[in-house]
């Protein structure tokens, strides 16, 4: 980001139950978070998170793991999505507006499935 980023607000915490500002942002992008979150309570509080900061007409761009994705990552057990499960998760407040899947190739030499989902909140 070079100087662009001393514009830039930088948040750290848990992104589940962090403080942040309602109805502030236009745009969030999560890539490869929402599939550590390995029980509901805590994509429920992550979905709460995200309907309390994303002003409505905003959008959510997400990446997860997709269906052949790993089922660990850096030891960790995640969640694996489809773009129907995935949407479920954030409801129908969340209008799903595109999706595709991407293979990433890792450092170490192998490959993971993503999904990516465009959503806007409404």
């Amino acid at each position: 980001m070079g100087d662009a980023a001393k514009m830039v607000k930088w948040i750290a915490g848990d992104i589940t139950n962090v403080n942040l500002r309602p109805q502030i942002y236009n745009f969030w992008h999560d890539r490869a978070v929402f599939h550590f979150l390995t029980t509901s309570d805590q994509r429920s509080a992550y979905v709460r998170q995200v309907e309390k900061a994303v002003r409505s007409g905003g959008n959510l761009l997400i990446s997860t793991f997709g269906p052949e994705g790993p089922t660990k990552c850096s030891g960790l057990e995640v969640m694996r999505y489809d773009a129907d499960s995935l949407h479920r998760e954030f409801g129908m407040r969340f209008r799903l507006l595109d999706s595709f899947k991407e293979v990433h190739h890792t450092p170490f030499g192998t490959t993971q499935q993503f999904l990516y989902c465009l959503c806007r909140v409404d």
